[in-house]
């Protein structure tokens, strides 16, 4: 791969922020973004700014890592390692990371509708989508779906926890919800649900049946991504909610 192209050689309807200024900066690629960040590269035309870019997700994306889960939480001296990024462009790019994890994780208040998998998925993000240690939460609502508030029961290790069912359901009655959304998170990025993961959710829908408290969702976060298993199993057809 070459990184040497400087963006003064690029054409300037191509350069990454005349591209975010005119197609938004979704359509940027991440070295694009960072090269915004740095603003330039390593001097003495070696790197420019998005060879640089270029170059530090390639570094961090060695051994199989996803360098966009090792830059969430790389330290600024570990970003200074690389030749040519300073104090100022380390401490940069990390509050651009930072900013964007605020914003992601940014929490609909109280009273709120909670009508679909991504609004429930945002107001649990919070609480599970970074984290890593694997949590189980629920999401309190009440009967025409609005928020309560949101309750984390378990926090367990970076690849288990454990959630009882008892301790679940006595959180929603001491809450006084009606309606519940259970929720956990997988810490390595995978939002497919395990088996120990089913056998949960048809737990819990049984004794949502006995209580009615309807359970309309069961979702897994991680890593940016959520899955509904109320849209990807047959389990609330199962064991209907009366919802």
């Amino acid at each position: 791969m070459t990184y040497s192209l400087r963006i003064a050689d690029i054409p300037t309807s191509e350069r990454p922020r005349e591209r975010l200024m005119v197609q938004g900066a979704k359509n940027l690629t991440t070295a694009e973004l960072i090269a915004i960040l740095l603003g330039t590269g390593q001097g003495k035309g070696k790197l420019s700014a998005i060879g640089l870019g270029q170059y530090i997700l390639q570094q961090l994306g060695d051994n199989q890592r996803d360098p966009m889960e090792v830059l969430r939480d790389i330290h600024p001296q570990e970003l200074m390692e690389f030749h040519g990024v300073g104090p100022a462009k380390a401490t940069t790019i990390l509050a651009a990371v930072e900013l964007g994890k605020r914003a992601f994780q940014s929490r609909p208040s109280d009273r709120t509708v909670i009508d679909s998998p991504v609004a429930a998925a945002a107001a649990l993000s919070h609480e599970l989508m970074w984290q890593t240690q694997e949590r189980f939460a629920v999401l309190l609502l009440d009967a025409k779906n609005q928020l309560l508030g949101t309750k984390v029961i378990t926090i367990g290790t970076a690849t288990e926890t454990l959630a009882n069912p008892r301790d679940i359901f006595r959180e929603v009655l001491r809450q006084g919800a009606t309606r519940v959304i259970i929720a956990h998170n997988h810490p390595t990025g995978s939002v497919e649900p395990s088996s120990e993961d089913i056998a949960l959710t048809e737990q819990l829908l049984q004794g949502a049946q006995l209580l009615c408290i309807p359970i309309l969702d069961h979702l897994i976060l991680g890593n940016g991504n959520h899955q509904s298993l109320r849209i990807t199993t047959g389990l609330w057809n199962k064991y209907p909610q009366g919802d």
